[in-house]
């Protein structure tokens, strides 16, 4: 029976290397900075989220759009080809 995920295993790290990780951040970047770049991180994320929404809003009728453009010209305008009886 496989162990259920733990919430801290993001990116198949395990939570000591997530704490590892943090304090490198904590040594680099001070610990007045931190939150001011998860907060920025948070509103990147989230922006993100936002903009493939709207792509995925506009995407059918884009399609819609371009096979219309597509289709090919049907002959039959009254104009006769060379050669043609």
């Amino acid at each position: 029976m496989p162990l259920p995920a733990l919430p801290l295993a993001i990116f198949n790290l395990g939570g000591s290397e997530l704490i590892l990780i943090l304090l490198i951040l904590l040594l680099l970047f001070g610990g007045s900075k931190l939150p001011s770049l998860a907060r920025g991180l948070g509103q990147a994320i989230r922006e993100f989220k936002k903009a493939s929404n709207e792509d995925a809003e506009h995407k059918p009728a884009a399609e819609t759009d371009a096979s219309k453009a597509a289709e090919p010209k049907k002959p039959g305008n009254g104009t006769t080809t060379p050669g043609a009886n």
